[in-house]
C-alpha cells in the first residue's frame, strides 16, 4: 500500500504543474502559519501549515501572480511561471506592518474552518494562552484548558481534568510528539509546559480522525516553537509563585540569501511558593508552620536545524518534577525525564511531504502516607512514528505508522494489606490512513486506524469519519464518528475525588473479572464517538460553534483496589456514556477579546450492580474570558475570567461504626477488645447527592514598559478567586471538616524581556 501510495505522488498530470514552499517571517525566520497563499485571477488557493510548509496542486501551465496575504504583514505578489509536468519550489518572506489587504483580505482561519472538518477541535496560541488572567502573574495552558467546551476540572489543588466524559488516563497529552502521562503540577494553576515556548495547541475532544490513537477520549496535542533564528535574546520573570527563565538564539543566523538556520532555547522555572506562602498567603497555608506544600522545576531545551527548502530536523529533551510534601497527611512525588527528535523532509521533486520522530520519555511516582504502606509506579516508553501528506487538487492524503515499547512497573498495597504488584514490558503498532476531499461546499474525511497491542495479542480496527457541509460561507455543518481503544490505566478511578497520586500500568495479563461472574475475553479499554454541531459566523469578528456529543465506553477495566481475597481477581470492567452539548461564542477586535462557554453533559458508569454519575460529572459549567487594550499598542491591558459549575456527586453518609479488624482471627473477643478506628456506612445509592455550586473570578492587570525595540519590562498584577469564595475541597466525614480550595490569592509579578 505504502508503494502504491509513493508512486501515485511521484505521478503528475502531464498538463499540470506544482507550486510548494514555505511562508517565512522575514525578520525572524519564523514561519507565518495560516497565511493566505492565491494564484491571481484564479480559484487555486490554499493556506500554509504550523510549520509554514505550502503546496498548490495541478496548476495548468502558464504565467501567473501569486499572492500572500496575512493580517499584520505587508502583501507580497510573486510573479511565477508553471511548467507542464513540473515542481517549482518558491519561498515566501514577508515583512511586518501591512494591514490594507483589498480584495485578497481573507481570513486564514476562517478559509480553514470552511475547507477542513475540524470536528471538536480547538486551535490555541500564545497569544490567547496570555489572555487569560495570570494566576501568580503566570499564565499557563492548564488554565486555558479549563475555559474550553466540554473540559471539567476538579479543584485548585491537585485537579485533574476531564474532557467530555473522559477520565484523565484516557486523554493523550503529547509534546512535540512524545506522550506526557501527567503534565499538571500539583498545585492546579501549572503544567509543565512553558508558555512562551508555545506555538500551536490543538485541543480535540472527541471524533479525531485516525492520525490519533491509543486513547479513548480525547487528545491534547502541543508543540513548542524554534529559537529565535536571527537574535540572541531572552527572559526572565519573578512572582511569589515561581521565577523563571529563557534564553534563545541562532547558532548559524538566518538570512534570506542562505535560508537555513540552527537555533537554540532553553527555559526553566522554580516554584517558590512553598517558602513565600506563609508570609504572602497565612490563609491558604497548612498551619503556622506550613504554608502550601507544592513545589515544582522544569527545564526544557530545544535545537532545531531549518534548511532553506524547508527541512527541518529538531533536538529536544526535559526534565519535570513536582512534589506535595504534608507532613500532616502524606508526601507525593513525580518526576517525567524524555527527549527526542523530530524532522521534516519535503523531497524536491515530488508533492508529498514526510514527518516523523522518535523519542523516549519515563515518568516515576511515588506516595508516603501516614499509616499507610508507601506506593509506587513507573512507565518508560520509546516510541517512533513517520508520516507521509500526498498533496492533490482539493484533495489530501494522509499516512504513517508508530511504533511504541511500553514498560511499566507499579506496586500497591491496599487497605486490607494485599499487594498488587505488575512489571511487564509491551509494545503496541499501529497505522493509519486518512483521506480528505473537498468537492465545493463539501468536506469528507475517511480514515481507518488497526491498533495491535502485544500483551493482549489482540487488534483493533478503528475506522473513523468526519463531514463538514458548507451552507454558505457563514453557516457550516459538521460530523464525526469513530471507534477508539486503549491498553492504558491508570490507578485512579471514578471513586477519587482527591488523588494526588497517580499510577499507571499496561493492561493486565491477569484475569479481569466481568458482569456476569465470569472473566473478560477482551481485555483492552473501548470508546464509541458520535459528534455533529455547526458553526456560524455572525460578522468577520463573531462566530458561534455549537456541537452535540455522545461517547459510549462498552469496556473500561479499573483496578480492584479494595479486594479482600488473595483470590480475587486484580482487574475487573465497568461501561458507561458521556453525552451532552457545548456552545461557545467568540469575538476578536484588535483591542478586545471575549471568549464564552456554556456546557451541559451527563457522565454515567455502571458497575454490574447500579448505575451512577462519575465524581466528575458536572451538569452544568459555564466560563467567561474578556480582554481589553486600554491603548492602542497594548501596553495595557485587562483581563477577567469567571468560572461556574454545578456540583460534583457525592456518596453519602447514613452513619458510622467502631470497626475492629479482629486482630485474634475468630478467638477475638468482641466485648472486651477496643476498636481501632470509626468506619463510615455509606449509602446504597452511589453518589446520590450533589455539593454546591462552585464559582471562582479570577482578575488581572498588564503594563508593559518598552525600552528599546527589544527590551522592555512587563508588570502584572493578578487576583485568583477575587471575591473569595468557599468552593468545596472535599469533607472529611469522620473529623466533620469541610476543607475548601485555595482562598483569594492576589499577586504581583514581573518579566524583564531582552
Amino acid at each position: 500500500m505504502l508503494l502504491v501510495l509513493v508512486a501515485f505522488a511521484l505521478g503528475m498530470d502531464a498538463q499540470t504543474g506544482l507550486i510548494k514552499g514555505v511562508v517565512l517571517d522575514q525578520d525572524t525566520g519564523e514561519p507565518v502559519i495560516y497565511s493566505n497563499i492565491q494564484l491571481e485571477g484564479s480559484s487555486i488557493g490554499t493556506n500554509s501549515d504550523l510549520n509554514g510548509f505550502y503546496t498548490l496542486a495541478k496548476v495548468p501551465a502558464g504565467d501567473y501572480t501569486m499572492i500572500t496575504t496575512y493580517i499584520g504583514y505587508d502583501t507580497i505578489r510573486t510573479p511565477i511561471t508553471i511548467a507542464a509536468d513540473k515542481i517549482v519550489t518558491q519561498n515566501i518572506y514577508m515583512t511586518s506592518g501591512g494591514v490594507n489587504l483589498g480584495v485578497i483580505d481573507i481570513s486564514a482561519r476562517r478559509e480553514q474552518a470552511r475547507t477542513e472538518v475540524q470536528i471538536s477541535k480547538v486551535q490555541v496560541s500564545r497569544k490567547q494562552i496570555k489572555s487569560l488572567p495570570s494566576t501568580g502573574a503566570d499564565a499557563d495552558i492548564v488554565q486555558y484548558l479549563q475555559v474550553l467546551p466540554g473540559v471539567i476540572s476538579t479543584g485548585d489543588q491537585g485537579g485533574q481534568l476531564y474532557i467530555r466524559g473522559g477520565s484523565p488516563v484516557q486523554n493523550k497529552i503529547l509534546l512535540d510528539g512524545l506522550t506526557l502521562y501527567n503534565p499538571f503540577h500539583s498545585i492546579g494553576f501549572y503544567s509543565v509546559f512553558e508558555t512562551e515556548l508555545i506555538k500551536n495547541v490543538d485541543v480535540l475532544t472527541g471524533g479525531y480522525n485516525a492520525e490519533h490513537g491509543g486513547r479513548i477520549s480525547a487528545i491534547v496535542d502541543i508543540k513548542t516553537r524554534d529559537g529565535d533564528k536571527k537574535r540572541w535574546g531572552g527572559q526572565v520573570s519573578g512572582s511569589p509563585f515561581m521565577y523563571k527563565g529563557l534564553i534563545e538564539g541562532p547558532l548559524l543566523k538566518f538570512n534570506e540569501d542562505r535560508g537555513s538556520s540552527i537555533s537554540m532555547v532553553l527555559t526553566t522555572k522554580q516554584s517558590i511558593i512553598e517558602q513565600t506562602s506563609l508570609n504572602f498567603y497565612p490563609n491558604a497555608s497548612i498551619n503556622d508552620t506550613i504554608g502550601l506544600p507544592f513545589s515544582f522545576n522544569d527545564t526544557y531545551g530545544k535545537i532545531s536545524f531549518n534548511s532553506q527548502g524547508g527541512n527541518k530536523l529538531s533536538l529536544f529533551g526535559f526534565n519535570f518534577e513536582d512534589s506535595y510534601n504534608n507532613p500532616l497527611l502524606a508526601n507525593v512525588g513525580w518526576t517525567n525525564v524524555g527527549g527526542g527528535a523530530n524532522f521534516t523532509l519535503v523531497p524536491s521533486g515530488a508533492n508529498i511531504l514526510l514527518n516523523g520522530h522518535i523519542g523516549y520519555t519515563n515518568y516515576e511516582t511515588a506516595i508516603n502516607e501516614i499509616n499507610a504502606d508507601p506506593r509506587k509506579s513507573d512507565i518508560r516508553e520509546l516510541e517512533a512514528a513517520f508520516d507521509f501528506t500526498i498533496f492533490g487538487d482539493q484533495s489530501e492524503i494522509n499516512y504513517g505508522i508508530e511504533l511504541r515499547s511500553i514498560r511499566t512497573n507499579f506496586e500497591f498495597v491496599n487497605p486490607f494489606g494485599l499487594n498488587l504488584q505488575q512489571l511487564q514490558n509491551t509494545t503496541e503498532f499501529s497505522g493509519f490512513l486518512k483521506y480528505r476531499r473537498v468537492f465545493g461546499g463539501l468536506v469528507v474525511e475517511p480514515g481507518m486506524r488497526i491498533q495491535y497491542y502485544a500483551s493482549q495479542r489482540q487488534s483493533s480496527f478503528e475506522p473513523r469519519f468526519g463531514i463538514k457541509y458548507n451552507i454558505t460561507d457563514k453557516l457550516r455543518f459538521k460530523g464525526a464518528a469513530g471507534i477508539y481503544s486503549q491498553n492504558i490505566l491508570s490507578t485512579s478511578n471514578e471513586r477519587d475525588v482527591v488523588n494526588l497520586f497517580s499510577g499507571f500500568l499496561s493492561g493486565p495479563e491477569s484475569q479481569v473479572a466481568a458482569f456476569d461472574g465470569g472473566f473478560a475475553s477482551d481485555k483492552l479499554q473501548k470508546s464509541r464517538h458520535l459528534v455533529g454541531g455547526f458553526e456560524y459566523d455572525f460578522t468577520n469578528d463573531l462566530t458561534v460553534n455549537v456541537e452535540g456529543y455522545l461517547k459510549q465506553f462498552p469496556q473500561l477495566v479499573i483496578v480492584n483496589r479494595n479486594k479482600i481475597n488473595p483470590s480475587d481477581p486484580d482487574y475487573s470492567t465497568e461501561e458507561g456514556d458521556a453525552y451532552g452539548i457545548d456552545f461557545s461564542l467568540k469575538y476578536e477586535k484588535k483591542k478586545f477579546y471575549a471568549w464564552m462557554t456554556y456546557s451541559y453533559g451527563f457522565v454515567n458508569r455502571f458497575d454490574g450492580e447500579q448505575e451512577y454519575p462519575t465524581v466528575f460529572d458536572r451538569r452544568h459549567n459555564a466560563n467567561m474570558l474578556f480582554t481589553y487594550n486600554i491603548d492602542t499598542k497594548g501596553d495595557w491591558s485587562v483581563s477577567a475570567r469567571w468560572n461556574l459549575g454545578s456540583g460534583f456527586p457525592f456518596t453519602q453518609t447514613t452513619g458510622f461504626y467502631n470497626y475492629n479488624p479482629l486482630q485474634g482471627g475468630v478467638s477475638t473477643d468482641v466485648l472486651t477488645s477496643n476498636p481501632e478506628d470509626i468506619g463510615i456506612i455509606f449509602s446504597d445509592t452511589r453518589n446520590g447527592g450533589r455539593l454546591p455550586y462552585y464559582h471562582r473570578l479570577d482578575i488581572s492587570m498588564t503594563k508593559i514598559f518598552r525600552l528599546s525595540e527589544h527590551q522592555n519590562i512587563e508588570l502584572v498584577a493578578s487576583v485568583s478567586n477575587a471575591y473569595d469564595r468557599a468552593n468545596i475541597f472535599y469533607f472529611d466525614r469522620v473529623a466533620y471538616d469541610r476543607v475548601d480550595q485555595l482562598p483569594i490569592l492576589p499577586s504581583i509579578g514581573a518579566k524583564v524581556n531582552f
